[in-house]
């Protein structure tokens, strides 16, 4: 029987650096009105709520990292995908509190006219 990898947990910023380079695909796990309101530029909207792991995009070039608020939810994300045989099992340690904590670039969207705003 073969190992199964074990969750991994990055750093912010070593997910910034890798998100940089586009060395990873992060996937924000949170609800969509959460994505809304804030989020790190460059992830992907793919809620837990309907979180179906064989579904996710799988690029060995560039291996998916989970975020959420607070990393919670990724954690759960990366368990699913272990107990569907998919290997995905980083996630963002802390999630969006920790990234903002590091002072690392979020993007909004203003209510009033939808357009985005970069947080730096």
């Amino acid at each position: 029987m073969r190992d199964r990898p074990a969750l991994r947990e990055l750093t912010p910023a070593e997910v910034h650096d890798a998100l940089t380079r586009h060395a990873i695909l992060l996937v924000d796990v949170r609800e969509p009105a959460e994505y809304a309101s804030e989020r790190i530029h460059g992830a992907v909207l793919f809620p837990l709520s309907s979180f179906d792991p064989t579904a996710l995009p799988i690029d060995p070039a560039r291996p998916v990292v989970f975020q959420c608020g607070s990393g919670k939810r990724s954690a759960v994300a990366v368990a699913k995908c272990l107990q569907a045989g998919i290997p995905a099992h980083m996630h963002l340690k802390g999630g969006l509190l920790a990234w903002k904590a590091a002072k690392h670039p979020t993007v909004t969207l203003d209510a009033a006219t939808g357009g985005v705003i970069d947080r730096r």
